[in-house]
């Protein structure tokens, strides 16, 4: 790798190109092994740099945004694993023009100072937009399939493109990008004209439910299994008792049973043997097979 990051040296500055860095830092769950290289990109020009200099040492590349819905393997993530910092945001009436790097809950506080409502279901959701862009992010009755208008992104071959909502292919947590190699870069949002103080009102009646209901407190991955319309897993996970049931440091949390909290020092292996655990008990007793939310990386 020391050749790539001899490249890399040369359109990435070195306080944003790391080596052997470890994921753990950069999870929401604190659990992960160390990736190959690290990279930060500030702009499209520089993602293409990377990728370019990826495609040609044959080198694989990981893009990552606020890492909350990731579970990486202890031992970690080979290659370049790209971190997205695109934060540009620009308002025009009530549309919304936001990098993909922008973090969800400032995105909502700007569609609230601008007096645009819409986006309440996401102020208190810790990933970025183009994170919840590609896995159709939700709360609260809001999903982002709600307020798209189009998504820019750049495709296998560097060309940028722009889809509209429809093209998108949107559904429960999924959207067209889970199945491509796509980058999102850019996303516009069309939102509408409401009273400030109804729009805060919402927004502090989510994180309310937010901090009532979600084990904060402690280091987690969000939502671990998907919901679907014949079952909640949080609910058949808690009537199977396994709330508070731990291997190593990974635990069921005892406030919201979709959700795996890391007690401390939890590994990624800990955390895949209670899964591995979770959906053997909730099949034996529900004959329900649970499917992922999170994402596994490494």
């Amino acid at each position: 790798m020391e050749e790539i990051y001899i490249k890399l040296k040369n359109v990435i500055s070195e306080k944003r190109l790391l080596i052997n860095e470890p994921m753990y830092k950069h999870t929401s769950f604190k659990i992960g092994g160390p990736a190959d290289i690290y990279v930060i990109v500030n702009t499209i020009e520089e993602l293409k740099d990377v990728l370019k200099i990826a495609k040609s040492s044959n080198t694989l590349v990981t893009c990552i945004g606020n890492g909350t819905n990731l579970l990486v393997k202890d031992t970690g993530i080979r290659g370049i694993v790209v971190k997205l910092d695109f934060n540009e945001i620009n308002v025009n009436e009530e549309e919304i023009e936001a990098g993909a790097g922008v973090k969800l809950p400032f995105l909502a506080q700007v569609a609230y100072k601008n007096s645009l409502s819409g986006l309440e279901f996401a102020s208190g959701i810790p990933g970025t937009v183009g994170g919840a862009v590609k896995m159709n992010a939700g709360a609260y009755g809001g999903e982002f399939k709600d307020i798209i208008v189009s998504t820019t992104y750049l495709d296998e071959e560097l060309n940028l493109k722009e889809i509209s909502n429809k093209e998108q292919n949107f559904s429960y947590r999924h959207s067209i990008f889970e199945e491509t190699n796509d980058i999102i870069t850019n996303v516009k949002i069309k939102l509408k004209k409401e009273k400030p103080e109804i729009i805060k009102a919402k927004m502090e009646e989510n994180l309310l439910k937010r901090k009532e209901k979600q084990p904060l407190n402690f280091p987690n991955a969000g939502s671990i299994f998907k919901r679907k319309n014949e079952y909640i897993p949080a609910e058949i996970i808690d009537k199977c008792g396994l709330k508070g049931y731990n291997i190593g440091d990974a635990c069921v949390s005892e406030l919201h049973a979709g959700f795996i909290v890391n007690k401390g020092k939890a590994t990624s292996e800990d955390v895949l043997k209670l899964i591995e655990y979770i959906r053997k008990t909730v099949k034996k007793q529900y004959k329900v097979d649970l499917e992922l939310e999170i994402k596994i990386l490494g």
